[in-house]
């Protein structure tokens, strides 16, 4: 990781981070245009493109999902396209279907691939939890491999590929619960809260008025992809990798330096995925920060959005009701911090 670094010129170097900073910070500026607040939440969408990932949100009703991943693909200037996600969509109306097409001139027929929305640079999977488990599988390999497959066909998606997706935490009736498989795909699970007093009125007043603010492109996709690049050039200590590491192997009952809470209350742990994208998601935290490599402070902010979708507690957590959170906090406080060189 250092030797990429050092081979780069200095000079060069430079001007990438300097890039990375003006990108990031006119994305922010121009998303201001339409939403208030949600500090948080904005890092973790902005970290989960520069690395690659893919987002979860879970909000209640009228926290802006919608809006702000609509905000940021149009900030970004990229290809956006939105799924609504029903009980009755099916996996074609996502991935794309063969039509028979008949030359008029010829009469000869021949299969043509028509490309559904999942073709897009940036994809909101809007109330992803609404449909089924075989429609929602029509993502998985999209998701993982950035290709779909029909009819035996593999079509490469767009590059970069984002799945964000939305869901709402409190509607039971007509929904699916999204599955494990498919949750571990996903980088970040965020957590979309309500807005603050003074923010409320802020948004009262931007929404019953006459402005129409509109969203300006800052960048492109060749230059999303080679900050993504960037990103991973970031070093980070062996220390604070073995932490990581730890942490996600800490989640799981069976592993020998699982505290006994997590063996009282958790069924299922992280995967080797969780600790891969937390060292991802901490790389691009510390160049946000203006760091040039990963610190303790960066792996700890970054550990509950990235696992608290991939534990599965058992029915002692819920009679008790502690939530993964609770959970991941205890975890973190009972694990020693690494030494930092």
């Amino acid at each position: 990781m250092e030797t990429a670094l050092n081979n780069l010129d200095a000079v060069e170097l430079e001007q990438r981070i300097q890039r990375f900073h003006a990108v990031r910070d006119g994305i922010l500026t121009q998303v201001r245009k339409l939403i208030v607040g949600q500090d948080e939440v904005l890092d973790q969408i902005l970290t989960a493109l520069f690395v690659g990932g893919h987002c979860l949100l879970t909000g209640m009703p009228g926290t802006a999902k919608t809006l702000t991943v609509r905000a940021i693909a149009e900030a970004l200037g990229l290809s956006f396209k939105r799924i609504q996600f029903t009980p009755d969509l099916m996996p074609s109306d996502i991935t794309g279907t063969d039509i028979i097409e008949e030359d008029p001139a010829s009469g000869h027929r021949t299969w043509t691939f028509v490309p559904g929305p999942i073709f897009g640079n940036i994809v909101l999977a809007d109330e992803i939890n609404r449909t089924p488990p075989k429609t929602q599988a029509a993502l998985l390999e999209a998701m993982q491999e950035r290709s779909c497959t029909v009819r035996g066909h593999v079509y490469p998606l767009p590059s970069p590929f984002f799945v964000l997706a939305t869901q709402n935490p409190i509607e039971l009736e007509g929904t699916y619960p999204l599955p494990e498989a498919q949750l571990d795909r996903f980088l970040f699970n965020t957590v979309l809260d309500y807005l603050s007093a003074d923010d409320e009125v802020k948004v009262v007043d931007m929404t019953t008025a006459t402005l129409n603010p509109t969203i300006d492109a800052v960048t492109s996709a060749d230059e999303l992809l080679d900050l993504q690049q960037l990103v991973r050039m970031v070093p980070i200590a062996e220390s604070l990798a073995r932490w990581a590491v730890s942490l996600v192997r800490a989640t799981r009952f069976k592993s020998d330096n699982a505290p006994d809470f997590v063996k009282k209350y958790v069924n299922y742990g992280g995967s080797v995925r969780a600790a891969q994208f937390l060292v991802l998601a901490a790389k691009a935290r510390a160049l946000a920060h203006k760091r040039y490599h990963v610190t303790y402070d960066d792996l700890k902010a970054l550990a509950i959005p990235v696992l608290r979708h991939r534990i599965l507690l058992n029915f002692h957590a819920e009679s008790e009701r502690i939530d993964t959170d609770e959970i991941l906090r205890r975890l973190i406080a009972h694990l020693p911090a690494p030494k930092e060189i």
